[in-house]
């Protein structure tokens, strides 16, 4: 593979890596608050067929990306209240979530299925895009992915050095120590997963005015979950979701490299690369021994009432 190739096919894992690195933000913020939500998916499309019709609409794709962050924060603002106000069971809730916004997805869209957008276009920096190799790589893309790139590093910066990264982390450990020196729990939970429902829905913005600017049914292809298997696979570490999702994206592209590569191999088994990469994750952090150097938030999934003593 030359250099040339090889820099086209590092960018493409890029652009493709995107989708899921936004909606691993959310996640990762979202869990390390305690909870789980397994509604990724259907909020990304959600995200992505209510932004798509106000691009389409509007003519805007900035109004598109506006209106796709605000629908991913009310679909979560729902599973919110009902795990943590109503006790219902976060598993389940997120998986109904998952269903609805699906079906729900599909009838908001039926009338545009098809149909195409002007997305957003390539924004090339000077003289940095200019770089021998690395320039195209990384300074050739579209707006939304420079976000990404901005929205990683502030995640990480904000998990890791900031007072409200610590508020976050001792209410995802022990939400009941953290009630008892005055931290509003519930409150925190909130905020976290109305960030994670804002980059889920920005997610779906990006699948349907970049990666494929048109509104296709179920056009996210399981990237939601293949986005909550990221979070785990990285260690609730955002440099680790970065890489991660950049590796997913390659591995979602390499029947593409392969079949020009020459390969005699079934477009359709090679399509089944990053599921497969997907359950040998999972597997892998099943094991025993891998458990120990996880950093699983201690309570998360579990319910938290504040009138219960620990």
């Amino acid at each position: 593979m030359d250099a040339e190739l090889l820099s086209q096919v590092l960018f493409a894992a890029i652009k493709t890596g995107t989708p899921l690195l936004l909606i691993a933000l959310g996640e990762v913020i979202c869990e390390k608050s305690g909870v789980l939500n397994l509604g990724q998916e259907g909020m990304m499309l959600m995200g992505a067929v209510v932004g798509f019709l106000a691009a389409y609409s509007s003519g805007s794709v900035g109004l598109g990306v506006i209106g796709a962050i605000i629908i991913g924060m009310f679909m979560s603002l729902i599973f919110a209240f009902l795990v943590l106000h109503l006790g219902a069971n976060q598993v389940a809730t997120g998986l109904a979530l998952t269903i609805f916004g699906t079906g729900l997805s599909a009838f908001v869209g039926s009338g545009v299925v098809g149909q195409t957008v002007q997305g957003f276009q390539p924004l090339i920096i000077p003289v940095l895009s200019d770089i021998p190799f690395i320039g195209h790589i990384l300074f050739t893309h579209d707006l939304l992915v420079y976000l990404s790139f901005v929205l990683a590093a502030l995640v990480s910066y904000v998990a890791t050095k900031t007072r409200i990264g610590l508020i976050i982390k001792a209410v995802g450990e022990n939400p009941h120590a953290a009630n008892a020196i005055g931290i509003k729990v519930l409150r925190v939970r909130y905020c976290a997963v109305m960030f994670g429902g804002a980059m889920a829905g920005l997610s779906g913005a990006y699948m349907s005015l970049v990666y494929t600017p048109m509104w296709i049914e179920n056009m996210t292809s399981g990237r939601g979950w293949i986005a909550l298997a990221l979070v785990v696979f990285a260690s609730w570490r955002v440099g680790r979701i970065m890489l991660g999702a950049y590796l997913f994206g390659l591995a979602s592209i390499m029947h593409l490299v392969l079949q020009g590569m020459g390969w005699n191999i079934s477009p359709n088994l090679l399509a089944m690369l990053p599921y497969v990469a997907t359950v040998v994750v999972m597997v892998i952090i099943s094991a025993d021994h891998f458990k120990e150097k996880l950093l699983a938030p201690r309570s998360l999934g579990k319910p938290f009432d504040p009138r219960q003593m620990a």
